[in-house]
């Protein structure tokens, strides 16, 4: 009897570590990403960070950028294009770290002959379910980072973004404060047990007031920042629904209306991929999901930015063919 318990405490504990080391290398789990509160942006990532989640490579720099390593001064013969964003820039886990719109766009405008510039960096300062008013606190805390460029990517969500809050941090289940202590606690933590909720956090979400005016207002804000160093550009991906018939929801005509009028009073440089992904052949492939872009996506939007940025910043005059 004895012998036998002896067995069956070591089949457990064998397949515990064999289940241990399979999370940990096949899908990464056991090392999440971690976020750290901020009084003004709500959220960030930590700083100097590298993972790997279902086979996708993913490094975190020390300006909690999506990315490499930086200098804080740019080479005076080099492009640096900053990309500001939530979880459509970021690339999230399903994203390898070379399939990101900022990677594909340093590739490009590298290899470009169109371009005049010996170095190019694009610089991805981005976070899962920032809104307008994330980015410009973050753009206020670290400035523009010296970039010719900066490119403001916002999906039509963005448009209705809450007030900055650091309230999720180490409460919900996707933005942990520290590193589980095993993979088999992640799973657990992430697909079996409850979220608990947020104390204060409904309140958050219930924001009164006029948040399309608000992040409105965040985005001329951020636009005055870059007005005498760099280029602006405002970027806007659709939610798959609003893609063909019926299109976006009333509310969300309004917005879209009140930006499209907003950002010529302001003299914004915008591009709207609405249009241009009901212009395309099955635009549906171009989604991982209902509102985030798979490769094909990413590649599709990063050359459209890509031949905007080259004639705003004066390396090529084309004729616009999207």
């Amino acid at each position: 009897m004895k012998e036998a318990l002896i067995v069956i405490l070591a089949v457990v504990i064998g397949l515990f570590v064999v289940a241990e080391i399979g999370l940990r290398s096949l899908f990464g789990f056991g090392n999440p990403l971690i976020y750290m509160g901020d009084e003004q942006i709500g959220y960030l990532l930590a700083p100097n960070q590298r993972t790997r989640r279902f086979g996708n490579r993913i490094e975190i720099n020390d300006y909690s950028m999506r990315g490499s390593p930086i200098d804080k001064i740019l080479a005076p013969s080099g492009l640096r294009v900053l990309l500001l964003g939530d979880s459509i820039a970021n690339g999230g886990w399903w994203t390898d770290q070379t399939n990101t719109i900022s990677a594909l766009m340093m590739r490009s405008l590298t290899s470009s002959s169109h371009s005049n510039y010996q170095e190019v960096e694009v610089l991805n300062a981005s976070a899962n379910s920032w809104g307008p008013r994330n980015e410009l606190a973050y753009l206020e805390k670290f400035g523009t980072f010296n970039a010719q460029a900066v490119v403001l990517l916002i999906n039509t969500d963005d448009l209705f973004a809450t007030s900055p809050t650091s309230l999720p941090v180490g409460r919900d289940r996707n933005y942990p404060d520290s590193k589980p202590p095993l993979a088999l606690v992640e799973v657990w933590q992430r697909y079996i047990a409850k979220q608990k909720p947020i104390p204060d956090m409904k309140a958050v979400q219930n924001e009164a007031g006029d948040r399309v005016g608000i992040n409105l207002e965040a985005i001329g804000k951020i636009q005055a920042l870059t007005r005498h160093n760099s280029q602006f550009l405002l970027v806007m991906t659709p939610l798959l629904r609003e893609i063909g018939e019926p299109g976006p929801r009333d509310y969300e005509i309004k917005a879209r209306q009140r930006l499209n009028d907003f950002t010529k009073t302001q003299q914004i440089d915008y591009i709207d991929f609405l249009p241009i992904f009901n212009s395309t052949t099955n635009p549906q492939a171009l989604y991982h999901d209902h509102i985030h872009l798979n490769l094909q996506g990413n590649k599709f939007v990063s050359e459209v930015i890509e031949r905007s940025l080259l004639q705003r910043l004066g390396n090529i005059s084309l004729t616009q063919s999207y």
